[in-house]
């Protein structure tokens, strides 16, 4: 979502560096991952209804891998927005490049899918707004995703569609973003590989800002960073860099001039007349994303 006119930093954040000895991504393979088409046309998929047993209740999900063979999981981490069509076809996408997905409902907490249809909210709408604050605080909420990571990713290495001799990814798009970073902490031996998409508050000044936890994680790391976001927390990224760096880490952090939080997700509505969902600079977004899998997940 974008959050342009949210004063509350924690939804904010912004960031660009390079990593260290992290493998240049090649123009041939971004080109290629672009000159595919939308996930929704990929036949060779399957796509099943499941629900996943966590220490807090059942959580709704869709779980997507392609029709025969095992293959490295991956786990996706919705907006605020939650599981809906449009991150169905997210998973459908990356599951057609060669992975079995799992992509869950972050607020079973307080009920079943769907949610406010990113389609038509209005971010200038307060009522609108007001459905978000329940979400955001579930999402949000200390300790729920070191209980849900590990959930969602036992049942990942529960299926036979999925290959447990190689590394899990993860992929969080807005408020998923620190979900992706809380999910490679809080399983380090098992996640290879984490993709953070205009992430709102990554970084924080709380004691347990998602940055903070860059010791813990083995990860290859990509984050994709809005610029709006980027003009709004500038010293951001050099705190995220200096984190990962201390660290001695792997990753790399990228803001993509010109874009909008929350660029990378078809269904996003317009803000102030202008479209988010920027489709050049998603589908350049989504050629790092697969040439990170294939570098990291094996």
């Amino acid at each position: 979502m974008n959050h342009q006119d949210n004063p509350n930093p924690d939804w904010m954040y912004t960031g660009k560096i390079a990593r260290r000895e992290f493998v240049a991504l090649s123009a041939g393979a971004i080109a290629a991952a672009t000159l595919r088409p939308a996930a929704r046309w990929f036949p060779d998929v399957i796509e099943t209804d499941v629900e996943i047993k966590t220490p807090d209740g059942i959580c709704d999900a869709v779980f997507i891998h392609p029709k025969s063979g095992s293959h490295p999981g991956v786990l996706v981490w919705p907006d605020v927005f939650g599981l809906r069509p449009a991150m169905r076809d997210i998973g459908k996408r990356i599951a057609a490049e060669g992975y079995s997905v799992l992509v869950p409902n972050p607020f079973y907490r307080i009920g079943k899918t769907p949610f406010p249809d990113a389609s038509v909210f209005n971010f200038k709408d307060s009522g609108d707004m007001s459905k978000l604050g329940p979400l955001m605080a579930t999402a949000h909420a200390p300790g729920n995703v070191e209980k849900d990571a590990p959930a969602h990713i036992a049942f990942l290495d529960g299926q036979r569609a999925v290959n447990t001799k190689k590394k899990i990814g993860t992929q969080g798009y807005c408020m998923g973003g620190p979900m992706v970073v809380r999910t490679a902490a809080a399983v380090p031996d098992r996640v290879g590989a984490g993709a953070s998409f205009h992430g709102g508050g990554l970084v924080t000044a709380a004691p347990d800002s998602p940055h903070l936890l860059a010791p813990k994680i083995k990860a290859h790391m990509y984050f994709a960073i809005a610029a709006n976001d980027d003009t709004r927390q500038p010293d951001a990224k050099d705190k995220l860099k200096a984190a990962f760096a201390d660290a001695n880490d792997h990753a790399e952090i990228e803001v993509y001039a010109g874009t909008l939080h929350g660029w990378c997700v078809p269904d996003m509505p317009s803000m102030d007349g202008k479209p988010i969902y920027n489709k050049p600079d998603a589908e350049r977004a989504w050629g790092k994303l697969v040439e990170l899998y294939k570098i990291a997940l094996v």
